[in-house]
């Protein structure tokens, strides 16, 4: 059995995952998000679907980053 790196789960049906050189240790995907995916500069939430990349910053939305960004940021969800 495997130990999940975020909770200290000892489960067997842990699963690993390799990002960058390094290899993690989850046993659910929540604890792999929670540990993985990236944080709203805006609203702290964790970005689990595409989110919005303005500038090099990683938005939950589009409402966030032109939140974030003077002048709007120019971000749209959707176009229309």
């Amino acid at each position: 059995m495997a130990v999940c790196e975020v909770c200290g789960n000892d489960y067997d049906m842990a699963f690993e995952v390799h990002a960058q050189g390094a290899v993690h240790v989850f046993d659910s995907f929540e604890c792999a998000i929670h540990r993985m995916a990236p944080v709203c500069e805006h609203c702290g939430c964790r970005i689990v679907g595409h989110g919005v990349q303005v500038a090099g910053r990683f938005f939950c939305c589009a409402h966030c980053a032109g939140s974030a960004e003077p002048g709007g940021g120019g971000a749209t969800d959707r176009v229309g």
